[in-house]
């Protein structure tokens, strides 16, 4: 028993003390224990915003209407015929200067439009089924990938 209390005595030598690990019964602290690296919350917000433009697609205020679209795939992109005919079912639906267009073609499967730039001097990005090129999906704004990619209504 002497042994016992000569040892139960005995501390870590200095240059392990701090190395020693606690003994006892751990309790939960509410002090948050810093990590390496600072959080946005850690650091404060000295940076400029600019507006993040709208993720989702819109109805075009001042974009091309559904008839400009239509006068774009029938004429110089030559995607649809002269005789063929075309009601626009949902669009322009605008993000940025993109948009998006769905028409329904007579005799035919639904049409799917990805257009870009102002009314007068419109450029036509992709027209199919499948609108979901790669064009689109590297340039195009959210709102429009949405759309052309995912199928969302109304994204």
């Amino acid at each position: 028993m002497v042994t016992l209390l000569s040892l139960a005595a005995c501390d870590a030598p200095p240059e392990l003390r701090e190395q020693a690990a606690p003994t006892g019964t751990a309790t939960p602290t509410s002090t948050p224990t810093p990590s390496a690296t600072p959080t946005a919350s850690d650091t404060p917000d000295t940076a400029p915003r600019s507006p993040t433009p709208d993720p989702s697609a819109t109805p075009c205020a001042s974009g091309p209407t559904g008839d400009r679209v239509t006068a774009l795939l029938r004429g110089h992109a030559r995607v649809l015929p002269r005789d063929v005919r075309v009601t626009v079912r949902k669009g322009p639906l605008c993000a940025e200067d993109w948009q998006y267009t769905v028409l329904a073609v007579t005799g035919h499967e639904e049409l799917q439009a990805v257009t870009r730039g102002k009314p007068a001097a419109l450029e036509l990005v992709t027209a199919g089924t499948d609108v979901c090129s790669a064009e689109v999906r590297a340039a195009g704004p959210p709102g429009i990938r949405a759309l052309a990619c995912d199928g969302v209504p109304g994204a």
